[in-house]
């Protein structure tokens, strides 16, 4: 390793791009954009946009391109960003390029579906020698590229690490705050997503923001239970990855998972063919899952799974949910 600190992000989608863009501008290190595509990855160099996934922004001089992977041999930091349900293959695929003592990052919102663990814990597995953190909270990829002021959390295992990561990444625009909780801030990235999809089904039946207000202060309380039965602290979802991720993903139609709710709330069948991008149709069914399993409350997560499933019909489920024993909150 040289003296210089070396970051690579792997997935050039549009947040891995987004991502090394924010970071490159800083100056303070040298990264590089790694992708499938040698053709892709030769036109980014090239163009310095990428026109599918960041139409119109320029990205900065120094930021490098690479499609090969040995480039992360010579990396401190991997961050991987590509969809949570790509995660463990990406480990596998590029895990034997990694450096003995690189730190690698995961910035996937979503729990994986075939194991129903959360990312960390799956690359873990893949990775066993290399300490994972995760990167998640309330930002869209145009917004972090074109340097726009954005705030983010980086959970690690050890609350020093998270901190030197959070230095190394953030920047003028990108904020970085640090914390231990690695199951509160996935779970919260996870489920902002479920939720978003049910404010989304509010909002195609026309159902009025008040409806939108109670489901995001419902859900953040559905949230922390499941935080907390996980091991994780309930109060970290009141921050930046819980609230903070919830409030941009369930109000702005920047965000896939609430476009998606639109339309199911208008009556169309849901489009499998975009799942993988609208993570909160994968975590939904998880996340019931791991509701039951410790005997926790989750009747909106739970609703918005059978919805997707064709199990319950959404003015059935408004129903029950109107309809449930009054408690105190």
């Amino acid at each position: 390793m040289s003296d210089v600190h070396r970051i690579v992000v792997v997935g050039a989608g549009a947040f891995g791009t987004a991502l090394a863009a924010v970071i490159a501008l800083e100056g303070r290190s040298e990264v590089t954009l790694l992708g499938r595509d040698p053709s892709l990855m030769a036109d980014l160099r090239a163009d310095g946009m990428h026109n599918a996934a960041l139409p119109g922004i320029h990205l900065p001089d120094a930021l490098q391109y690479s499609a090969e992977p040995e480039i992360l041999a010579g990396a401190e930091t991997v961050l991987f960003a590509m969809p949570s349900q790509a995660q463990a293959d990406a480990a596998a695929q590029y895990g034997p390029y990694l450096a003995p003592e690189s730190a690698v990052v995961t910035c996937a919102k979503g729990i994986d579906r075939a194991t129903s663990r959360l990312l960390t814990e799956v690359l873990e597995a893949v990775l066993p020698h290399h300490p994972v953190a995760v990167l998640s909270g309330p930002g869209f990829a145009a917004d972090i590229a074109r340097g726009l002021p954005t705030a983010m959390a980086i959970a690690a295992a050890d609350l020093a690490d998270a901190e030197r990561l959070a230095y190394a990444i953030s920047g003028r625009t990108f904020r970085l705050y640090a914390s231990s909780d690695r199951t509160g801030v996935q779970l919260g990235g996870a489920l902002k997503n479920v939720l978003a999809i049910a404010c989304g089904i509010v909002e195609g039946m026309g159902l009025g923001d008040s409806a939108r207000a109670a489901l995001i202060a419902r859900g953040l309380a559905e949230m922390s239970r499941l935080v907390e039965a996980l091991g994780g602290r309930g109060s970290t979802v009141q921050g930046l990855s819980g609230l903070g991720d919830l409030v941009l993903t369930a109000t702005s139609h920047q965000s896939r998972n609430l476009r998606f709710g639109i339309s199911l709330g208008k009556g169309e069948p849901p489009d499998f063919a975009r799942g993988d991008l609208v993570e909160g149709a994968f975590a939904a069914a998880v996340a019931a899952r791991l509701a039951e399993g410790h005997g926790i409350s989750m009747p909106i997560t739970t609703a918005v799974a059978e919805i997707i499933e064709g199990k319950l019909d959404i003015p059935s489920a408004i129903e029950q949910l109107m309809t449930r024993p009054i408690t105190t909150e």
